[in-house]
């Protein structure tokens, strides 16, 4: 039986009763938009299982009961949605939209008489996308010409603690030319480096946003540049038509929506359009 195949993992002596992981599957993705087949229903299955058992249930299904219906439920869910999150990430990654926005995309808007520009990241995991962008444009001399609002938005309250911290360990510089690094980092401990605080606080605010509830996601989503980069493979392919759907309605125009390498709107009907920028592909709202 599936039911049997989904829970053969260890999980001490917590119970999972049949349908239980297909239940909160489908809890999880009309909350935060986040999709599990039937063949990854044990990635769901081991990250919620240790959640249900600090929290002294037997049975999963009462960890499931607790996020649908509990009055405790919102804060529930902030441990849940840092449970689920991949935060694998690195400074530099997909390098050539971030040269397009610096070549291209912010010299395109500056002739449009754009003096006041503002760029979102999200999801920004763990803070090296958008402190990447931040790089690219304080390289390029942008920040200098501009007025430029630069934010990032998560759903993960781990991850935009570590953002907020600025700490990073030697996998996220991985990509980043060591000269960049010595120029926008103080090494800080034994394979620990620290972002200087004037590249920090280009990113004028870190905060935790819901990629599926676009009526929260405040001034930052009216943006004339959005990386949502590494998000919508999570997502299927309705959630993915919704959210840019919504992207588009908030974003400014012309907009560009810069996704990462593995995913494609091609497939979906959107007010977007697929552009080259320079070395980039980019999703362009007329």
């Amino acid at each position: 039986m599936a039911a049997n195949r989904w829970s053969a993992a260890p999980t001490g002596s917590l119970r999972i009763p049949e349908r239980t992981l297909p239940l909160l599957r489908d809890l999880v993705k009309a909350q935060v938009g986040l999709y599990y087949d039937d063949a990854r229903l044990h990635f769901l299955r081991d990250r919620l299982v240790p959640l249900a058992v600090e929290r002294g249930f037997d049975s999963l299904l009462d960890y499931y009961y607790l996020l649908r219906y509990d009055a405790d439920a919102s804060r529930e869910w902030i441990r849940a949605v840092d449970a689920l999150s991949v935060q694998e990430t690195y400074f530099w990654r997909e390098a050539d939209q971030l040269r397009a926005l610096a070549d291209e995309i912010v010299p395109t808007l500056a002739k449009r008489g754009c003096s006041h520009l503002r760029i979102w990241s999200m999801p920004c995991a763990t803070g090296e996308e958008p402190l990447s962008i931040a790089m690219a444009l304080d390289q390029a001399g942008w920040f200098d010409r501009l007025d430029i609002e630069l934010h990032a938005g998560d759903a993960s309250e781990a991850a935009l603690h570590r953002a907020r911290a600025g700490r990073y360990g030697e996998r996220a510089f991985r990509q980043l030319a060591a000269p960049l690094r010595e120029r926008y980092f103080l090494t800080t401990g034994p394979g620990e480096w620290t972002v200087r605080r004037e590249l920090h606080d280009r990113v004028r605010s870190w905060t935790r946003v819901n990629a599926v509830e676009p009526q929260h996601w405040g001034l930052a989503a009216c943006a004339h540049v959005v990386f949502c980069r590494n998000l919508f493979i999570y997502f299927d392919s309705a959630t993915v038509a919704r959210v840019v759907t919504s992207l588009a309605d908030a974003m400014a125009s012309p907009g560009y929506l810069c996704i990462a390498a593995a995913e494609s709107l091609l497939r979906l009907s959107t007010p977007f359009e697929l552009q080259t920028c320079g070395p980039a592909f980019v999703y362009v709202k007329p």
